[in-house]
């Protein structure tokens, strides 16, 4: 199926977007929906699309990031990841223990695939409907030193739940605890003094 798809989507592209459903639009690019249940991103910068793709295509097959299938220029084609953002399912829902320990696995598995930034923003994790997370919208994974998940724990908070993440965190895995916690504390406490 790979090379079909290379075929159809890089090699000859004959697809009309217009008959494509457009299923987001961010600061990199649109994304739409192929008629095989793929994607199509369409970044607006060729650079950031390659940055992407490089970071997709070297975790390819990992069970938290879609699978990539080809890049051409300024657009990719991967899987399809179906489901609701952390963030938003947070806000319906709330964080569960279940859910928090998912996320610390996630992020355990960012240090086993040798990431330089262990952070991810909560919108760019998708809670799938069989209840696993997915990454989409990769960025800096291996460019960014980054040893704590500084945006995730602001996100965390934001949503009104990092206190209880970091129970979690204590209570299951003490020693990233001890590692993050006095810097995310410091980062939160520096981001409320820059809004006020």
């Amino acid at each position: 199926m790979k090379s079909n798809l290379y075929e159809l989507y890089i090699k000859n592209f004959e697809i009309n977007l217009l008959n494509c459903k457009v299923l987001g639009k961010g600061h990199n690019g649109i994304v739409y929906m192929l008629p095989e249940g793929k994607v199509i991103k369409i970044c607006f910068e060729s650079k950031s699309c390659y940055k992407e793709y490089f970071i997709l295509n070297k975790v390819n097959n990992n069970k938290y990031f879609p699978r990539v299938y080809g890049m051409m220029g300024n657009y990719m084609i991967r899987d399809y990841v179906d489901g609701i953002t952390f963030k938003d399912y947070v806000k319906d829902h709330g964080l569960n223990r279940e859910l928090a320990l998912k996320l610390i696995c996630l992020l355990e598995e960012f240090y086993t695939l040798n990431f330089k930034k262990i952070d991810i923003r909560c919108k760019d994790i998708i809670i799938k409907p069989n209840g696993k997370l997915m990454i989409i919208d990769p960025k800096k994974f291996f460019s960014k030193e980054r040893d704590f998940p500084r945006h995730l724990s602001k996100g965390l908070y934001n949503l009104g739940v990092l206190n209880y993440f970091m129970s979690v965190l204590k209570e299951e895995r003490p020693n990233l605890y001890k590692k993050w916690n006095e810097r995310i504390i410091e980062y939160v406490y520096t981001c409320l003094q820059d809004c006020t």
